[in-house]
């Protein structure tokens, strides 16, 4: 599940915490902080909304490849 480490980076290096980026889902900030710690898997939607956030393609999300690509737009 490489997406739980790359979700935790993608909001530690963009200086984020839980609450801000748990805000942006709409869930709470115990909810988020399961989806980082693999506890609870991050619903496709969320993953989206979060590639979308980040500027970043759901592949490097994914953990699929290593490039931040940018989210595709249409």
């Amino acid at each position: 599940m490489q997406y739980i480490k790359r979700i935790r980076e993608l909001r530690e290096d963009n200086d984020y915490t839980q609450r801000e980026v748990a805000a942006l889902l709409s869930v709470g900030q115990r909810t988020y902080a399961d989806y980082e710690y693999g506890k609870t898997r991050i619903p496709l939607d969320s993953m989206i909304v979060l590639a979308k956030f980040y500027n970043v393609d759901m592949n490097y999300i994914c953990g699929i490849s290593n490039v931040k690509n940018s989210f595709p737009k249409k």
